[in-house]
């Protein structure tokens, strides 16, 4: 079976921080660009983060620049987003998503993990 499994998410305070993971089963995952979506209640999906296969290549959502950084370990076939300097905008369900280029479709999605922000 294809998918994409998402963990590390949870409830953590302002200024906290945490890792999401992102390991993918039953395919390769450094053939895909790989990248972070959020969707906060009432709010559509948005792109926070993408990597590219080689990691060479990286892109974030300026709502994210200098707290979120993506990276990828291909020989654990996982992706990972460190989130820091967390703030309560950033409460939402994490996804994520495999695709052949950071600008392409997405051909997998992972079901998603919660990250609240509160005090």
């Amino acid at each position: 079976q294809l998918q994409l499994v998402e963990s590390g998410g949870g409830l953590v305070q302002p200024g906290g921080f945490l890792r999401l993971s992102c390991t993918a089963s039953g395919f390769t995952l450094d053939y895909y660009a790989t990248g972070w979506f959020r969707q906060a209640p009432g709010k559509e999906r948005e792109g926070v983060s993408c990597i590219s296969r080689s990691g060479g290549s990286t892109n974030y959502a300026d709502s994210v620049k200098g707290r979120f950084t993506i990276s990828r370990d291909n020989g654990k076939n996982t992706v990972y987003l460190q989130m820091n300097s967390l703030r309560p905008e950033d409460t939402a369900v994490y996804y994520c998503a495999a695709r052949v280029h950071c600008s392409s479709s997405v051909h997998y999605w992972g079901q998603g993990t919660q990250v609240t922000v509160s005090a």
